[in-house]
């Protein structure tokens, strides 16, 4: 079974207190992020990478305030999450056999990214292992959209961050429903 490990949005500005979205205690997940990063290297384990990517003034600073502006430290991924061997994607083609594709968005859903759905069908993966932040905005928009696409779709409990203990059960409980289903960096690395 062919496996893509899909990390979500594990930029600074997110993970830790200093950054400008920080989300409360996301640094605690750092450590999985870097476990599940080194098990896909070590089994050769394609990753796709979200990023968000602003410009200065991106219409979606009305709703959220500035955070990973192009260009910007905080922008970046945390090292842990980060391949040698990386691509950002432009062309679906091109990407599908880089060993980590970088998905720049302006969205919360990663799915706007009009690449994104044409490198998933050229992966032919049967499994997404998903995980990353924030469990009830970006998470959620990776999963639900890999889960439409038809996938087996697992989301990795202990290297994801919400921002509302709340939401993120509901979250995981429509997930559930959906057919996807929940996991941890142990049984995933097992």
């Amino acid at each position: 079974m062919k496996t893509v490990f899909f990390d979500v949005d594990t930029q600074l500005d997110f993970l830790y207190p200093a950054g400008a979205l920080y989300v409360p205690g996301a640094e605690t997940i750092v450590k999985s992020l870097a476990e599940l990063t080194n098990f896909a290297v070590a089994n050769r384990i394609q990753i796709i990478s979200t990023m968000d990517a602003h410009t200065e003034d991106d219409p979606e600073f009305k709703s959220w305030k500035p955070h990973c502006v192009a260009g910007t430290n905080g922008q970046q991924k945390a090292a842990v999450t980060l391949l040698n061997k990386r691509m950002v994607l432009t062309d679906a083609a091109e990407a599908k056999d880089g060993a980590q594709i970088i998905v720049e968005k302006q969205k919360l859903d990663c799915f706007t990214n009009p690449h994104l759905k044409p490198l998933i069908h050229l992966l032919k993966a049967e499994r997404f292992v998903v995980y990353g932040v924030v469990t009830e905005l970006c998470v959620q928009c990776a999963a639900f959209g890999l889960l439409e696409l038809g996938a087996s779709v697992e989301v990795v409990t202990d290297a994801i961050k919400s921002l509302s203990p709340t939401a993120e059960r509901d979250v995981m409980e429509r997930f559930q429903a959906q057919g996807g289903q929940l996991t941890t960096v142990a049984s995933v690395t097992a």
